[in-house]
C-alpha cells in the first residue's frame, strides 16, 4: 500500500511539473503589476476589468471612423487612429487590436516597440520604408536590420518586442494598418521615453550613454518634452 502511494505521488508531481498550466507563468499582460493585500481592490488585466455580460450591448463590439485620418503629431508627422480595448470595449481579453496610421510626406513613426504584441503592417496607400532591429547574439552592442520598401497591398511582419520604425519615402501621404495580437499593444516611443521622462534622467547618464555633450542633451530634451 505504501509503495502504491509513493508511486502515485511521484506521478502527480511529475504531471504538475510538466503541465503547461503549472510549469510557468503566462507572459505578463502589462508592464507592472504591484501586489496589494486588499480584498476590495479591483483586478485589472491589461488595464481593464470585465463588464457583467448581462449589461453588454452591440455598441461594445463596434467602432466607427477607421476610414478617417487622425490629427497628425507635429514633431514626426504621423497620425494614429486606434481600435483597441479603450475604443472598443468588446476587445477585452480577446487579444487583438488594429491601428490606422497616416504619414505626412517624409513622416516617420519613430523608433518604438510594442512589448506585448507582434504586428502585421498592411500598406493601403503610398510607399513606406519599414524595418525592425534584431540584437546580434554575438555582440549586444550591434544589431541586424530587417527592412523593406512597402507599396499598397504589401504586408510586413514585425515580431513582438523588437524596436521598429515606419517612414514615408514619398512626397505624398501614406496610410497603413497595423494589426496586433494584443488588446492594448501600448506603443513605447523610445526617443520620448528617454528624453522626456519624469523625473528626468541625469544628464551625465544620457551624455555617457549616447556619447553626446550636455548641451546636445539639453537640446534633445527641448525637442522631445
Amino acid at each position: 500500500m505504501s509503495m502504491w502511494w509513493f508511486i502515485t505521488t511521484l506521478a502527480i508531481i511529475a504531471f504538475i511539473s510538466n503541465s503547461p498550466v503549472y510549469a510557468y507563468d503566462n507572459n505578463p499582460l502589462q508592464d507592472i503589476c504591484v501586489a496589494v493585500n486588499d480584498s476590495h481592490a479591483s483586478v485589472f488585466v491589461n488595464g481593464k476589468i470585465c463588464k457583467d455580460p448581462k449589461l453588454a450591448t452591440a455598441d461594445d463590439f463596434f467602432f466607427s471612423g477607421l476610414n478617417v485620418s487622425g490629427n497628425p503629431e507635429t514633431l514626426f508627422g504621423f497620425a494614429a487612429t486606434r481600435v483597441d480595448v479603450t475604443t472598443m470595449p468588446g476587445l477585452n481579453t480577446l487579444g487583438i487590436s488594429i491601428v490606422r496610421a497616416d504619414l505626412e510626406p517624409q513622416g516617420l513613426v519613430p523608433f518604438h516597440t510594442h512589448l506585448l504584441a507582434t504586428a502585421l503592417i498592411t500598406v493601403l496607400e503610398g510607399t513606406v520604408y519599414a524595418g525592425f532591429l534584431v540584437p546580434d547574439p554575438a555582440n549586444f552592442f550591434k544589431s541586424r536590420l530587417f527592412s523593406k520598401i512597402l507599396n499598397p497591398g504589401d504586408v510586413f511582419l514585425i515580431p513582438q518586442g523588437l524596436i521598429r520604425f515606419v517612414y514615408n519615402v514619398e512626397h505624398k501621404k501614406a496610410t497603413f494598418l497595423a494589426s496586433f495580437n494584443s488588446q492594448n499593444p501600448e506603443a513605447i516611443m523610445i526617443p520620448s521615453l528617454i528624453f522626456a521622462s519624469e523625473p528626468p534622467i541625469m544628464d551625465d547618464i544620457l551624455a555617457k550613454g549616447f556619447q553626446l555633450n550636455k548641451s546636445e542633451i539639453a537640446e534633445l530634451r527641448k525637442k522631445f518634452s
